[in-house]
């Protein structure tokens, strides 16, 4: 339901802004506004990205807990696409999400009302469906499949020395 009026909601708002500041500075000029919030959100969507990959890639290293990098890129890639959708309440949401103590502020926000039931990091949790790697029931080894030789369905051509 909630998805509905947002989805009702959400292009009343940009109709009736992009009437009144129409309106107040003109076509043109409203029409520059939006290029350029769309290049200049681009831009930051790059930058801001760039970085959450690498505090990602920081947390994988240090084994600390990715969820935080990973809604950070989560919260940067909607802001991306807030930020290319023409209009300047989606425009004002995408820029929000761009600047990090709001994504903090929101993470936090999300976090406490979202319930994890299980993490793990690496392989301290044994997989029960797997057998444990010092049973000496298994045995380790390689294999490679070999086939016969195939038969010739045909003899040798002209072409060919025998």
């Amino acid at each position: 339901m909630w998805l509905l009026l947002i989805f009702i909601a959400v292009p009343l708002i940009e109709i009736a802004l992009f009437i009144q500041l129409g309106g107040a500075i003109g076509l043109f000029p409203t029409l520059a506004i939006v290029v350029l919030t769309a290049v200049l959100g681009t831009w930051l969507v790059r930058t801001q990205g760039a970085l959450a990959i690498n505090e990602l890639r920081g947390s994988f290293s240090e084994l600390r807990d990715p969820t935080e990098p990973l809604a950070h890129g989560a919260m940067i890639l909607i802001a991306g696409a807030l930020l290319l959708t023409p209009g300047f309440f989606t425009d004002t949401v995408g820029f929000l999400l761009l600047f990090p103590p709001f994504r903090r502020a929101a993470y936090r926000y999300l976090r406490a009302r979202v319930k994890v039931q299980s993490f793990s990091m690496g392989p301290d949790q044994p997989d029960p469906h797997r057998p444990h790697p010092q049973d000496p029931d298994i045995i380790d080894g390689d294999f490679q499949e070999v086939q016969p030789p195939k038969k010739p369905t045909h003899g040798p051509s002209g072409w060919t020395k025998h």
